[in-house]
């Protein structure tokens, strides 16, 4: 069965908001993700469940089927697995690689992204802490929490990253706080609650809250 682009994006979308809310996905829901109108993702429902790609009821929302989960874990991969290829190989920097990416997960070859796979050594996770599925659809997952999550006096290191935006992902490297950085958790604000971290220079830091949720740290 042909899948068009436009369907992939919008079966990968729909894994991810429902990965991350653990429910069905409500098409006021995936209007907000893509920013289009409701009208445009009706209709797409409507295609991508005559393909038999989701189930969808009225007032219940979206779930994808088994051949629509298949489906955006193949997109997933691709575009992880890209964007591993983008940093190690071609020394593109983290925040360079989504737009990129989201072009060369369409490309339709199996046996391109499986040697693709073969040559990174079989990643576990993407540059931005990401797991990536292996050819069967499993993940890799680990015990991580949000920097929000960790007490004072609690040391992590940071592994992931919520917020995918060139923006943050920009701040975090002028904060010395990618991806392998270790910090502890030295003190709270209640007033608006930041906290004081101490980074592996010994230098203090003070993170907003937003940084705090936006941030993934495996304890130590």
């Amino acid at each position: 069965m042909e899948i068009s682009q436009t369907e992939e994006n919008y079966l990968k979308i729909i894994f991810k908001i429902s990965e991350r809310d653990g429910e069905p996905v409500s098409t006021n829901a995936i209007s907000a993700e893509i920013n289009t109108t409701a009208a445009s993702v009706t209709d797409m429902v409507k295609r991508l469940s005559e393909k038999s790609l989701i189930h969808y009821e009225r007032y219940k929302g979206v779930t994808l089927s088994t051949e629509g989960e298949k489906a955006a874990k193949r997109l997933i991969r691709k575009h992880r697995l890209w964007e591993v290829f983008l940093v190690t190989e071609l020394n593109f920097s983290w925040d360079e690689v989504h737009d990129i990416a989201e072009q060369l997960e369409h490309i339709k070859s199996a046996e391109l992204v499986e040697r693709l796979d073969k040559y990174l050594g079989f990643p576990k996770f993407d540059p931005h802490g990401d797991p990536i599925p292996d050819a069967a659809g499993n993940f890799t997952f680990r015990r991580q929490y949000p920097l929000s999550e960790l007490s004072v006096g609690e040391s992590g290191i940071v592994v992931g990253v919520q917020d995918h935006s060139a923006t943050f992902l920009q701040f975090l490297d002028r904060m010395n706080l990618g991806l392998g950085a270790e910090i502890q958790l030295l003190e709270r604000f209640d007033y608006d609650e930041s906290i004081k971290i101490l980074n592996r220079s010994d230098q203090e830091q003070i993170l907003s809250k937003k940084v705090c949720q936006n941030l993934f740290i495996q304890k130590k």
